[in-house]
Formats: structure tokens, sequence, C-alpha cells
């Protein structure tokens, strides 16, 4: 970048009325963009977020209604990202750099562990005797939740069978499930996601480990913070 010239970046995440409404979890809306301009050139992106919280399972259940998720929290949570993204590169910035970090910054947690979650459940199922039980589970994956249906079997099961499903998990599955249950009790984010970004704050992490020794103070946080890590490291081979 030439040292002699200063260059602003300005961003709108918007909606973009030049395309087709769609359905988003019943209400007809416009997708949501982004619009970023530097250096005199303009460039238009999906929003990520709101390609996440378009999946049936972030629908919010209430009384055997489903309502869509707030846009203006997707809007905030773009916003962040965004303006993390621009913040990392004040001397190097680029669009294409931006875009890059942007689709790797934006990547969620959960919802990328949640097939290995939901496969570990699945087999967990099958060894207890109930493979049909199993089989609606991983078949109803992409409507619903797992980490809400795993909170349905703690009614569901006797308490000893539920225990050793979660307590197994820390070895065989990615520890989505106390990530999940990280955001739902300490936290409670109204969005239902652990982005890339907000894991690496220090602070998330130190939280975590706090809310580790609270409520599985019998797991080695050591293990779960390299599970995760590993996780993310794969995310990042793939920028």
């Amino acid at each position: 970048m030439d040292g002699n010239k200063t260059y602003r970046v300005t961003y709108k995440v918007y909606d973009n009325e030049r395309l087709k409404k769609v359905s988003f979890h019943g209400m007809l809306v416009y997708p949501l963009y982004l619009r970023l301009t530097f250096d005199r050139r303009t460039t238009e992106y999906r929003s990520n977020l709101f390609d996440l919280f378009i999946k049936p399972k972030y629908g919010i259940r209430v009384s055997g209604e489903i309502y869509p998720p707030h846009v203006d929290k997707i809007i905030e949570r773009e916003e962040k990202l965004i303006e993390f993204v621009i913040d990392r590169h004040p001397e190097d910035f680029t669009l294409e750099l931006f875009k890059k970090e942007y689709d790797y910054y934006s990547r969620d947690l959960l919802d990328e562990m949640e097939p290995g979650f939901i496969n570990y459940v699945r087999t967990y199922l099958d060894d207890e005797g109930m493979p049909y039980l199993g089989d609606a589970l991983a078949n109803s994956q992409h409507e619903v939740s797992i980490f809400d249906v795993t909170l349905d079997l703690k009614r569901a099961l006797k308490p000893d069978l539920y225990q050793r499903l979660i307590d197994q998990s820390f070895l065989l599955a990615p520890p989505y499930f106390p990530l999940h249950h990280f955001i739902e009790a300490p936290l409670r984010w109204p969005l239902k996601i652990l982005t890339v970004m907000e894991w690496q704050s220090p602070q998330i992490e130190e939280k975590f480990k706090v809310f580790m020794e609270k409520y599985y103070p019998k797991q080695d946080i050591t293990e779960v913070l390299d599970a995760v890590k590993r996780h993310v490291d794969t995310f990042a081979t793939e920028k």
C-alpha cells in the first residue's frame, strides 16, 4: 500500500431489493448483503450470517409456531464481524483479503460441529438398543437443533443413561454440547451461534474455562480446548 495515501473502508449491511424475496422461517424478506467500498472500488457479498440463520433449525419455536430470528440482531452481529476484519488490517487491507477473512471468521463452530455430534448420539442410541430413535434424530437434523433435542432426551431417558450420553461425548464427539451449553447458560446470547471471531477472543475463552469448572468439573478443560482448536485449524487450512 502506498504510504503517502490514506484509504478509508466504508460498508453497509442492507436488504438487497434487487433480488427476489426469500422465505425466512415463513416470512418473506430480501436477502441480506454487504457492500464495501475501498480505494474507489465497491464490491458486494451475500451475508454469511443470513445464509446461516435461514436454516430451519434456527427458527424460534413458541407454542407450536415458528418465528424468524430478529434480523436486526443478525445485522448487529454482521457489523461487529465486518469491523473486526477491517480493524485487523489497518496497513494491508484489500477487498480480496477482507472476503477471505470474513469467510473464515464468520464460520460458526456449533453449526460445523453439529453433524459430528449427531453421529455420536445416533451411535450411542443404537448401542443402547434404540436404533430407530437415533435414525429419527439424524433425519431431523436440518429441522431442529440437536442441542435442544438432547435437552429433551434428559427428560425422556433414565438419568444414568443420559449422563453417560453426555460424559462419553467428551471422548467420542466434537465438543459441540459444552460449547452450545456455554452460549445458553452464562452468555445468554440472543443468537445461538459461536463464530471463530468470538471464540478467538481471550475474554470468551476465559469465560469458557470458568464455565467448564462450574458445569463439567470432571472433564479435562485442556482436552476440550485442544479439540476446539483442531476444528478451528481445519477452517484455517480451507482459507
